[in-house]
């Protein structure tokens, strides 16, 4: 059995059909479970001689739940599961994988796992130093669109596992990529209420590469970090106003009170002039009430992806009214990039909130920070 190639015992695992019923391996209770602090679209119960990850509701309005058994190499000729019980069976640590989203990349540096990395859409828009030099080598293949993946590409590289994300529940591309037995686990981290839990999912990394201890541990300073950044921004004794996103054609979006950047700004300490609402996902409104509202705000931040005051005054000459503008107190994460122009707050911002929070207190409060450089958030010239 030893001799058998891994790939053959993979393929043995997913694709064959076990006719006999469940093995007794999954009746029986799960011996432990891993304790999370803040996230609700995932779980991991160990069940000692595989584990279980679930994925629940994977993108707003979900209700489906998707089920992975993880077995370890030593472990894969040893049990036998029923393939119908879920959504993929995977042979951990995984070694080749294919990842659709930027904010995937920093849960594969975390735990040095890049160099597993073989295939990405859009490879222009990774920012990181790590995983830019493995694609100028050529270890990671280009792969076309995000919503248009190349899976002819993408089969030729056979990975054994594809990490996408979903809008809702129709992509044809992955319901493809599963029907030629590549699982596809949908990462639900930007569904998340709070910037913790967002941060969170590098535990999901961690059950796929076997380092669930190494993944515990990078959480809990990130976690470490961004509380002792919160109690920091208390010594503040002024709430500067914030305001916060721009317009789009006829309508200004920004954040709810409630998303995960409106609860960075409350833990800045900031007073955020929508702090209240609590709409799932941004808010649209109308200039007349944003300006009503904002019009002597302190702090202007986040507006839409403009580079300097000039590119906001082109757009549109409403905007230089707002007392932030005229104040120069504007601040963007768009000037932040990598070689190839990826933004790098798009990609680490979510697995980062200790450092998104400290920036943002930076900007709020700078005689609080006055040792610390922002690494996102710089203000617009």
């Amino acid at each position: 059995m030893k001799n058998i190639p891994l790939v053959f015992l993979f393929l043995l695992l997913v694709n064959c059909k076990d006719t006999t019923p469940s093995s007794k391996l999954n009746e029986t209770p799960a011996t432990q479970q891993e304790a999370l602090l803040y996230a609700e679209g995932f779980s991991i119960e160990d069940y000692q001689d595989f584990k279980v990850l679930t994925i629940k509701n994977p993108w707003p309005t979900s209700e489906q739940t998707f089920r992975y058994a993880l077995i370890s190499k030593e472990m894969a000729p040893k049990i036998t599961l029923n393939r119908d019980d879920y959504d993929g069976i995977l042979i951990t640590p995984i070694e080749k994988i294919v990842v659709t989203s930027t904010t995937h990349i920093p849960g594969l540096e975390l735990l040095n796992v890049e160099n597993t990395l073989i295939g990405f859409p859009g490879t222009d828009y990774v920012s990181s130093e790590k995983t830019r030099a493995l694609i100028d080598k050529g270890s990671i293949r280009e792969l076309g669109k995000n919503e248009s993946i190349n899976t002819e590409v993408l089969l030729e590289l056979r990975p054994e596992l594809v990490m996408g994300f979903g809008i809702d529940g129709n992509n044809k591309t992955f319901d493809n990529i599963q029907k030629a037995g590549i699982p596809v686990i949908f990462n639900g981290e930007w569904v998340e209420a709070s910037p913790l839990a967002k941060a969170e999912w590098i535990k999901v990394f961690g059950v796929l590469y076997n380092k669930t201890r190494e993944a515990d541990s990078i959480f809990n300073a990130i976690e470490t970090d961004y509380l002792e950044a919160k109690v920091i921004a208390k010594q503040a004794t002024k709430q500067p106003t914030v305001l916060s996103g721009a317009m789009h054609k006829d309508v200004w979006y920004l954040p709810s009170g409630t998303s995960s950047e409106g609860i960075l700004l409350k833990d800045a300490n900031a007073n955020y002039l929508w702090s209240d609402t609590t709409a799932k996902g941004s808010l649209s409104l109308s200039f007349e009430n944003v300006f009503n509202e904002a019009k002597d705000a302190d702090i202007w931040i986040s507006p839409s992806y403009y580079p300097s005051l000039d590119a906001l005054e082109k757009a549109n000459a409403h905007y230089t009214k707002f007392e932030a503008f005229q104040t120069g107190e504007v601040y963007s994460f768009v000037g932040t990039t990598g070689a190839t122009g990826g933004v790098s707050y798009f990609e680490m911002g979510m697995a980062r909130p200790d450092l998104v929070l400290k920036d943002l207190i930076k900007v709020c409060h700078p005689e609080l920070m006055e040792d610390y450089e922002s690494y996102f958030f710089k203000q617009l010239k």
